[in-house]
């Protein structure tokens, strides 16, 4: 099986950091749960850059509000192979991993059926040193 390809994004914060927060890379749904415990997948730090393969699904959750009474928020972005993000749902509540969970399914499906859009090459390359192209020879094998 062929490596996947990181890139480097930064990873919202959702919520306030005093509160719980964290994201994770979605692999898999159990869509016998309607819970957090649902979404299968390696946690990534929030707040900051992190290297994601092209295409995942990422779920960020976050608290604001007190510790008796948080409100409770939840994103699904999708990592671009330009190192960008599209936001793609969002839910709040109690409810949000059910509100949630039939989409990141049917994203998952997605993904694993497109392929990955690489770029041929482009004039543009030769604006970045040979170290740069180097490095990032280096970062992909």
């Amino acid at each position: 099986m062929e490596e996947p390809i990181l890139v480097a994004v930064e990873i919202p914060l959702v919520g306030d950091e005093r509160r719980k927060n964290w994201a994770k890379v979605i692999t898999s749904v159990d869509e016998s749960l309607a819970t957090g415990w649902a979404y299968e997948g390696e946690f990534i730090a929030t707040g900051g850059i992190q290297d994601v393969p092209i295409g995942s699904i990422v779920l960020s959750y976050g608290e604001r509000g007190s510790r008796t009474n948080p409100v409770i928020e939840a994103s699904v972005i999708k990592v671009n192979s330009d190192a960008t993000l599209t936001p793609v749902t969002s839910a709040k509540g109690r409810a949000w991993a059910r509100t949630l969970r039939d989409t990141v399914v049917e994203l998952l499906a997605e993904s694993e059926t497109a392929p990955i859009e690489r770029k041929p090459w482009d004039v543009t390359l030769v604006q970045y040193s040979d170290e740069a192209l180097r490095e990032e020879l280096d970062r992909r094998s």
